[in-house]
């Protein structure tokens, strides 16, 4: 697994990480903007994602998940 930076590019991926930020955010975790522009966390979390401020990781690879569905059938 690789740390990464840029918003991912699958909608879903990005969907399940900026999720996971704003329910940090709704913990009481300090937003990484300096003034958002709004105080609703799921804003916040996207805005801090397509910023590029977030630093997340996305398990394997397309080869590794090929493997699986094989096995599975």
């Amino acid at each position: 697994m690789s740390v990464e930076t840029k918003a991912p590019e699958s909608r879903f991926a990005y969907v399940v990480v900026a999720s996971r930020r704003a329910r940090q955010l709704m913990a009481g975790a300090p937003p990484l903007l300096e003034n958002p522009r709004t105080l609703k966390s799921t804003r916040v979390a996207t805005e801090e994602l397509d910023l590029s401020l977030l630093e997340f990781e996305l398990p394997g690879g397309a080869g590794q998940d090929e493997k699986e569905t094989k096995r599975r059938k």
